[in-house]
């Protein structure tokens, strides 16, 4: 979009939120960067540039806007929409592969060389991995030295810098004040008691509904790694370095998220996990905009707009557990991870909750013993089959996996159907054109409306929806009276 100099423009001179992270707007007379929506007074046409990134921004010398603080917009809708080479990197940077792996482990991942991965990324983002990774982690400097009392030192390591003095010189490269400068200028507030626990702020584009995303996150809760809990969604998190819980809490302008990292290296990437499943990163306007397009959703989107597809914060976990609730209730799939999780889950402590598993990764259940489990033999199969494909690499379900690919090996799996397929492209992979025709609670949705409502039939309808036929299953789902269609109130 940043190219687009007449529409960014617009946008700007209208202080139009909903292109917040979209593109960046740099200042050539006061060397400043800011969102699009940033409430000072917006520069002459001529003294304006546009980036499509705030790497590129910062890599042709200009700060960030104390005001409006660019970094902390919500990220570009794209790297979900889209499952091309860039933004399948795009997601990964974001989960920290290059602070941990460097970028010939982000190419590893990606199956491309080095040089490839540079240079798309160059010719769109304008930066390239390092300097996308370098953003990055001043963003996490700046959370981590506003909202904590640790020692510099310790931010600088937790954020994934190499050196006291390159956390120094970045700081101070990017936002025009010393990491001791910023801390003094951060608005008081109340301090985490537990060290490694982080009260943070999620930004989002308006409008969100919350009744279905946090409705369908509470009422498939596996016990032991997730609950509902005063208000909030709690669950485990398997992290790179470590573990953590988290506590979200929908608020009109922000989700409200509370995090304790057994290692704060994690920070990051557990932020991204988080905005991941919470669809936070999506563009309600463009979505809603299409689906009204079609008279029969009109009334569905008007009634409550915003609606976000619930996701995960780990593929590999939803894959497996998809495949437990393969025709049986959410009520029973609950059950049969719940024994999943108590058998073979990794213990932790929850101060603050009853929270005491992280879901078994498929390593960990490498060596299950399928007569161990209470459900069909075909099922049991199933499972297995999936562990095994996870463990040996066959199937790699994560944010940089290519989506055709992950549903074809899937898909070729025993016992795996159209369902489990769309269901784990959904809510795993993040796909936003993802369609379960077959799934009961669609068709029936269809039916009451007066659509088609046989699977292909239904496929072919579904077309007018594209690319955003996994939020149109979100409002065909609400016309149910499902639990997971409503925020819980307790």
């Amino acid at each position: 979009m940043h190219t687009d100099t007449e529409r960014c423009l617009r946008a700007v001179q209208s202080k139009d939120a909903r292109f917040d992270g979209w593109f960046y707007t740099a200042v050539l007379t006061t060397r400043i960067y800011c969102r699009p929506s940033c409430p000072v007074v917006p520069p002459k046409p001529e003294n304006m540039r546009f980036y499509p990134s705030a790497a590129a921004a910062q890599q042709a010398g200009f700060r960030a806007c104390k005001r409006c603080r660019p970094d902390a917009s919500p990220g570009s809708p794209q790297w979900d929409e889209r499952a091309d080479l860039v933004a399948r990197a795009m997601r990964l940077i974001a989960d920290g592969v290059v602070d941990r792996d460097g970028v010939p482990g982000l190419a590893a991942r990606l199956g491309y060389s080095t040089r490839q991965i540079e240079r798309q990324l160059l010719a769109e983002l304008g930066a390239g991995p390092l300097a996308l990774a370098r953003a990055q982690r001043a963003q996490t400097a700046r959370l981590l030295v506003e909202t904590t009392a640790l020692p510099m030192a310790e931010i600088a390591f937790a954020a994934g810098f190499a050196s006291i003095r390159s956390f120094n010189e970045t700081v101070r490269e990017v936002f025009a004040l010393s990491p001791t400068e910023l801390r003094q200028r951060a608005k008081p507030g109340p301090r985490a008691a537990v060290p490694g626990t982080l009260a943070l702020r999620l930004p989002f584009r308006q409008p969100l509904n919350p009744d279905n995303l946090f409705g369908h996150l509470a009422a498939t809760a596996v016990p032991g790694v997730e609950e509902w809990r005063d208000g909030a969604y709690r669950r485990t998190l398997r992290l790179p370095y470590g573990h953590g819980i988290v506590a979200l809490a929908p608020r009109p302008d922000h989700i409200d998220c509370r995090l304790a990292l057994t290692d704060l290296r994690d920070l990051a990437g557990a932020i991204a996990r988080c905005r991941r499943m919470l669809d936070l990163d999506a563009d309600p306007e463009a979505v809603d905009g299409l689906l009204r397009e079609d008279p029969t959703l009109t009334p569905l989107v008007d009634k409550a707009p915003g609606r976000r597809v619930p996701r995960t914060v780990d593929a590999e976990e939803f894959a497996l557990r998809a495949v437990l609730g393969q025709q049986v209730s959410t009520a029973a799939a609950r059950t049969h991870a719940g024994r999943l999780v108590r058998a073979h889950g990794e213990p932790i402590d929850d101060p603050g909750g009853g929270l005491g598993h992280l879901f078994p990764s498929a390593a960990a259940l490498a060596e299950l013993d399928p007569e161990s489990l209470a459900m069909p033999r075909t099922r049991r199969a199933t499972l297995t089959g999936v562990i095994a494909a996870l463990g040996s690499g066959a199937l790699r379900l994560g944010v940089g996996s290519d989506r055709d690919e992950a549903r074809a090996r899937l898909a070729a799996l025993p016992g795996i159907g159209p369902w489990t397929v769309e269901c784990v492209a959904m809510r795993g992979l993040g796909d936003p054109d993802a369609f379960t025709p077959t799934d009961l609670g669609v068709r029936r949705a269809a039916a009451g409306l007066g659509l088609p409502h046989t699977p292909a039939a239904l496929v072919r309808y579904s077309a007018r929806w594209r690319p955003w036929r996994a939020y149109a299953v979100q409002y065909l789902w609400a016309t149910d009276g499902h639990p997971i269609n409503h925020l819980p109130t307790n």
